[in-house]
Order: structure tokens, then C-alpha cells, then sequence
């Protein structure tokens, strides 16, 4: 698997020789991280260095390598917080654990974690599942973009924009549509061009398809 390209892998563990030795194993794949020895060492990062948003969501991939058991704050209350701020869907989280901490860790898989690596853990098979994290974040972070640029689109349209496209992708034709709304057939062609030219569509197929997602 290709890496994603502009990805960060956040890893979030006490244990130095884990930190250094996963950093290595990513640069050999051409994978950037940010090493952190502490929970609270990652939370204050994110409080002092606000993320490059686009339209409010992270603008780059990323995935989060996260011990279960750490000094001060644990991985696993740190987890709570990053499901609170959504940031969890947008950065998939992978929690390291030892043999203790395997039932807990599965438990956050339920809970929307990634998945769980129990230490020790096959360097190689961790890296691709980190890969695998990226790929979902982008994924995801491209349909959330897509899904807000769309309800950008809508919300340029007037009013009565919206009731002529409500009335075309219920396939009703522009007689039809005009009797409903009480306005000229020229009319509703003029709103139904503009309709499809700010939902940058070409079909009244092609719109309805768009729609589906709101």
C-alpha cells in the first residue's frame, strides 16, 4: 500500500525505545510522524498549535498510536476526548497494549477505536495497519469535505431555487412544476438552470444522485 500522501502518525507512548523505533520503521515507508511521551503531552500540543483545518475539519490525514497505560493521563481517557471532539473519526486511533490491557483494548474497538496491537507486536504487520488507518482517515476526511462543500452549494440556492429543485428530483416536468408553484414554465427553466449550475450538475438523474447524501 502506497503511503497517504500529507499523513502525520501521532505517537503517543512513555516507552522512548517504542516511540523511536516505530518513527524509524515509518520513515522507511516514507510516512511522517510526531513522537509525544505523554497523553498530556499530545493534548497540549493540540491545545497550543490549532490543526490546519479545512472547513473545520483537519485539512491532512492522519492516524493516532496511542499506549493504553501511561503516567499522568491515560491513553484510554485521552481516547474519550478525541471521541467527544470527533477527532477520533478523523484520526483513527491504534491503542498499544500489553497483555493486561487486551480486553480493555477490545472494548475501545467497540467503541470506534481502530484496532489494538498488544505489545510485543510484529513491527511490519503494525506498520501496515497504520497504512491501512491512513487510508480510512483520508477516505473519510474526503467525504466529510465533499459533504460540506455540498451543503455549501445549498445553501447559495433561494428560496424558491430550492422548491423548483425539490419538484425536479421528484422527476416532475417543468408544466407540472409551474402549475405547483404558480409561476411561468420560463420561469421555472431560468431556476432550474441556475439550480443546476450552482450544484454544478448537468441532469436532473445527476442531482438526485448528488442529494442522497443529505
Amino acid at each position: 500500500m502506497q503511503p497517504t500522501v500529507n499523513a502525520t502518525v501521532f505517537i503517543v507512548d512513555d516507552d522512548a525505545s517504542v516511540r523511536e523505533g516505530m518513527a524509524w520503521l515509518l520513515r522507511s515507508r516514507h510516512v511522517v510522524s510526531e513522537l509525544f511521551d505523554s497523553a498530556d503531552a499530545f493534548e497540549a500540543m493540540l491545545q497550543a498549535t490549532p490543526l490546519p483545518l479545512q472547513q473545520g475539519l483537519p485539512s491532512q490525514a492522519g492516524c493516532i498510536l496511542l499506549d493504553v497505560r501511561m503516567p499522568g493521563q491515560s491513553g484510554l481517557a485521552l481516547f474519550e476526548k478525541l471521541i467527544a471532539s470527533g477527532l477520533a473519526q478523523a484520526w483513527p486511533v491504534i491503542f498499544l497494549t500489553g497483555h493486561a490491557d487486551v480486553p480493555t483494548a477490545v472494548d475501545t474497538v467497540k467503541r470506534g477505536a481502530f484496532d489494538f496491537c498488544e505489545k510485543p507486536f510484529s513491527d511490519n504487520a503494525l506498520v501496515d495497519r497504520v497504512e491501512q488507518a491512513l487510508a480510512l482517515s483520508q477516505s473519510r476526511l474526503n467525504a466529510r469535505w465533499a459533504h460540506v462543500e455540498l451543503q455549501s452549494r445549498i445553501e447559495e440556492l433561494t428560496e424558491r431555487e430550492r422548491d423548483v429543485m425539490r419538484l425536479v428530483i421528484e422527476g416532475l416536468p417543468n408544466k407540472l412544476i409551474a402549475d405547483q408553484l404558480d409561476i411561468s414554465v420560463r420561469t421555472v427553466e431560468v431556476h432550474r438552470s441556475r439550480v443546476f449550475d450552482k450544484m454544478s450538475v448537468k441532469s436532473a438523474v445527476e442531482l438526485a444522485n448528488l442529494l442522497r447524501e443529505i
